[in-house]
């Protein structure tokens, strides 16, 4: 199984690629926009209010601990790269399957 353009295995985990939508109406993690999985949250873009609302909602869904997230990537921008330590490419895929 070929990981979709959104999702790199790294040494310690996987790296997430991701197109944030923040004052989204809900919080909900969207469809593959290019090389990007697009995610909104209700959070706005104030105080790193968007990125902990982003962190959040990945660790509910993926059911790992929020300190298993690591934003590398995009502090201030809707293009952000997430680490995730400890997951393969394949339990992301199973877990965001899970999901939906």
């Amino acid at each position: 199984m070929n990981p979709p353009a959104y999702l790199r295995s790294h040494q310690d985990g996987v790296l997430l690629a991701v197109k944030l939508q923040p004052r989204a109406s809900k919080n909900e993690i969207g469809e593959a926009a290019g090389s990007e999985l697009k995610i909104r949250v209700t959070a706005p873009p104030v105080d790193s209010a968007a990125n902990q609302a982003l962190v959040d909602l990945l660790a509910r869904t993926l059911n790992c601990p929020r300190s298993a997230m690591q934003l590398i990537r995009g502090q201030t921008s809707r293009h952000k790269t997430i680490q995730i330590h400890g997951m393969s490419v394949e339990a992301f895929m199973t877990a965001m399957a899970g999901s939906k």
